[in-house]
């Protein structure tokens, strides 16, 4: 997966993503350097304490993921354009912040729907073939279920549909939903519904918790009362 969720504990430290295009554009991705032909996309950081604000969660995620190829890709005001309405249909279809699902979109794919991982999850979304049968995808005559997921439209509402029911299933925890998306439901319900103890799947969602912070529009700026008082009688009178 290209690309992470903050539990009540420290997050580990981000894995790094490695990654390569092949002669028919295609994107790679693998949390390993699986052969020659893969280039370093992500390097991964120190440890990073839970932040205590969405002001301070998003100036960290900025400072960690800034330089980064997947961050200039993820901030890419042409490539977020490109998908922007079609996350949000889908996003809202779902019951989702489009923000969350644009999160998703970016760590899973940086905006390639042509990306494909080692472990055979397709597009936008890095959906499997098998979540796709789940949700009434099918192949025919003309087209593959490989091919149908390398199709934004169907791929972004797969995978907003299959993230909204993982969060209905995990009780509206952001951590369990995103980890069960990266290592499957099974691997969370294993481990008595917590993060699993897998590398790749706490870096996963630490990623995603970041790009959600950086993409959510910042709280609004408080303002303090300013108490003007007027001097009274006995004030005037003192001066």
């Amino acid at each position: 997966m290209l690309v992470t969720a903050a539990c009540a504990w420290p997050l580990a430290a981000l894995g790094d993503v490695w990654a390569y295009v092949d002669v028919h554009g295609r994107s790679h991705v693998a949390d390993h350097r699986v052969d020659g032909r893969y280039t370093l996309f992500f390097k991964g950081s120190s440890t990073l304490d839970v932040p205590d604000s969405e002001t301070a969660e998003r100036a960290q995620a900025m400072a960690a993921l800034a330089g980064t190829s997947l961050y200039a890709r993820a901030t890419n005001p042409a490539l977020i354009a490109k998908y922007a309405s079609l996350i949000d249909a889908s996003a809202t279809k779902n019951d989702l912040d489009p923000a969350l699902v644009q999160a998703v979109v970016a760590a899973e794919s940086g905006f390639d729907p042509h990306a494909i991982s080692d472990k055979g999850a397709i597009g936008l979304m890095q959906v499997l073939p098998g979540t796709a049968v789940r949700y009434g995808i099918a192949g025919d005559d003309r087209r593959s279920i490989d091919d149908k997921l390398r199709d934004p439209a169907i791929n972004v509402r797969i995978g907003a549909r299959y993230l909204h029911d993982l969060l209905e299933r995990f009780a509206g925890d952001l951590a369990l939903a995103l980890a069960a998306y990266n290592a499957g439901e099974g691997a969370v319900a294993l481990h008595a519904n917590h993060v699993p103890p897998f590398a790749e799947t706490r870096n996963y969602v630490t990623r995603v918790r970041q790009l959600y912070a950086i993409y959510r529009p910042p709280p609004p700026a408080r303002h303090e009362a300013v108490r003007i008082v007027k001097p009274g009688y006995a004030d005037v009178a003192n001066e």
